[in-house]
């Protein structure tokens, strides 16, 4: 199939960027909008309590974060496509351990593993495989790549009610073994391909790259060379830019975990919060295709800081609303965040730090977001029972995206040191 496609003259890439999809939507079963059916399925089952489950989702998920940027090197070193198959196959072999989870101690092992292989590896890799594919056309391969995910947080949570209703838990999760070991471990064995080079082609294809494309990317200022991960933490736009990517994941977390309470203070049933979420998504979807046009033609750090601009607006109009309209713009505008945010970071580390050791520094910049994730419900929780209501804590989260502004327009792309090896 491959050499057909060669001969075809149709760039191998945009296959590389669905396959990278595929890989993203297979990283569902470690994510929290998965696990959380799954939860809800453990207490009711074993009588486990809330809190006692939520600790130990927490302490995996911080713990599969510091292990994270040892998986990035292990990437850095043995390429994708062995990196693919390998982490696919232990994923598989999570969901096979969750399947037979009958103790609450082995939950956290659980835990651990669908966070490490799943929301973390299984989204560090097509993150980090598709820019090697492309330059002038980035931001587009990472918003159609994108898609992926986006497909997964739809699909996957009413999937995994369907299944445990009708089979139970342990069937549920071998339909994930089995769909992780017949679907994509044999795409990334076949199909995978760590470089153009690999096939005898360039970046972008040789014929790909339009002039006026190429004349816009030259517009886009991007770093000049592959910086170490060592060399990338010793400038200041990487601490930067890590402090903002966990901004989001923390926020969003933290309102998502407790949508269904904090729409109730506002006088709406958990029937509206499930619709506040399904706009979010159903915004997200085509925006994602809007942002990767616009990040080929306009300066990252820009597009972030106008992004975040838009986040402060929507976090505020969900702070002060109790209007039905003014809280659905919220979620318009919370969609359209969504997306910016993940197609500009898919973005952002490439142009600024090339793509040599991408995966190394995308494994540490994911341990922000995963700690950031992690770490997000607590402070509205505490807030609640503090006061009774989440309108201070709310106010508080006002000021995060207000330093992310500030922190993308000051963090232009780094130049290496000429000493440097």
């Amino acid at each position: 199939m491959v050499n057909k496609i060669l001969k075809s003259k149709f760039y191998y890439g945009w296959f590389i960027v669905l396959f990278a999809a595929v890989g993203l939507f297979f990283s569902g079963p470690g994510q929290t909008f998965s696990v959380s059916i799954f939860i809800n399925a453990y207490i009711e089952k074993f009588g486990w309590s809330r809190s006692l489950v939520s600790t130990y989702y927490s302490l995996a998920t911080l713990a599969a974060g510091f292990t994270l940027p040892f998986i990035g090197r292990i990437v850095d070193r043995k390429g994708y496509r062995f990196s693919l198959v390998l982490i696919a196959s232990l994923l598989a072999s999570a969901a096979l351990f969750m399947s037979f989870v009958n103790t609450s101690i082995l939950l956290i092992f659980g835990f651990f593993m669908l966070r490490l292989f799943g929301q973390g590896s299984m989204t560090l890799l097509p993150n980090a495989l598709v820019p090697q594919w492309f330059k002038v056309n980035r931001g587009k391969a990472l918003s159609l790549m994108s898609l992926g995910g986006v497909v997964g947080s739809a699909v996957i949570p009413p999937l995994n009610t369907w299944m445990i209703m009708q089979f139970g838990i342990q069937q549920a999760w071998w339909f994930w073994v089995a769909a992780l070991v017949v679907i994509m471990v044999p795409i990334a064995q076949k199909f995978i391909y760590d470089h153009p080079a690999d096939l005898g082609l360039v970046v972008d294809g040789s014929t790909q790259a339009k002039a006026s494309e190429i004349k816009y990317s030259h517009s886009i200022k991007t770093s000049n060379h592959d910086f170490t991960l060592d060399e990338a933490m010793k400038t200041r736009s990487f601490w930067l830019m890590l402090l903002t990517m966990a901004i989001p994941s923390m926020i969003n977390t933290g309102i998502t975990f407790h949508i269904v309470s904090i729409l109730m203070q506002k006088g709406h049933d958990p029937i509206f919060a499930a619709f506040i979420l399904s706009v979010t998504a159903l915004v997200q979807f085509p925006m994602t295709f809007v942002a990767g046009f616009v990040l080929d033609k306009v300066k990252v750090q820009y597009v972030k800081a106008i992004n975040y601009a838009l986040y402060f607006i929507a976090i505020l109009a969900l702070t002060v609303s109790q209007s039905t309209l003014l809280i659905i713009a919220y979620a318009f505008m919370h969609g359209v965040f969504n997306a910016f945010e993940s197609v500009s970071s898919g973005v952002l580390w490439p142009n600024y730090f090339g793509t040599k050791h991408l995966a190394s520094i995308r494994s540490l910049t994911m341990t922000s977001t995963v700690i950031g994730s992690a770490l997000g419900p607590l402070p509205f929780a505490f807030a609640f029972d503090a006061f009774g209501s989440y309108t201070l804590i709310l106010s508080i989260m006002l000021a995060f995206p207000l330093f992310a502004i500030i922190a993308s327009i000051v963090s232009s792309p780094p130049r290496r040191k000429a000493t440097s090896a």
